[in-house]
């Protein structure tokens, strides 16, 4: 049986297990302990947070990445500014980004979750409010969800994936991960 992994991946991490891009050093998957031969099933980018599916199940794999799959990820976004319900209706509608359309999204307003806290903090200005929304999707574009709320004007201070297909973070803490 093929291993799979829930992973907590942390704010600054890239989605990957190398980075020969760059001429610095940035974090990435290697320095998690995680089992060889798994690979990230999808990507999260590196100023996002949190659950990565790694698995060595390529048809895994492939079916959490594959748009047509319509496997959903559920996001926790802090946006900035105070957006209404019906600030989130183009979500719901689908928005028009550089790369066409996108398929509508379940979006809905949130109260502050409970999460950890981020190293190093999101921004905070006094005379700038922000708000917590909670987008589903099941595409996976380059950036999307940040694409998204940008559109209709909120841009995204903080986003962290909670959930893909079945799985949720649960209670992994960032850099923490549980097979499955």
């Amino acid at each position: 049986m093929a291993q799979t992994i829930l992973f907590n991946k942390p704010f600054g991490v890239l989605s990957q297990f190398t980075d020969a891009k760059s001429l610095t050093t940035r974090p990435t998957l290697s320095g998690f302990g995680l089992p060889s031969g798994v690979y990230a099933a999808g990507r999260l980018d590196r100023d996002s947070e949190g659950l990565l599916v790694l698995t060595e199940d390529g048809r895994l794999q492939a079916r959490i990445s594959n748009p047509k799959a319509k496997t959903e990820k559920v996001y926790m976004v802090q946006v900035e500014g105070d957006p209404s319900e019906a600030d989130l209706d183009p979500l719901r509608q689908g928005v028009n980004l550089n790369d066409g359309p996108t398929l509508p999204a379940k979006a809905r307003l949130l109260e502050t979750p409970a999460l950890w806290e981020r190293d190093p903090p999101v921004r905070f200005r006094k005379s700038v409010p922000d708000r917590w929304i909670e987008i589903t999707i099941s595409e996976g574009r380059n950036r999307q969800v940040r694409r998204m709320t940008a559109q209709i004007g909120f841009p995204t201070l903080r986003l962290v994936r909670w959930r893909v297909g079945d799985w949720t973070l649960d209670d992994l803490a960032p850099g923490a991960w549980r097979g499955i």
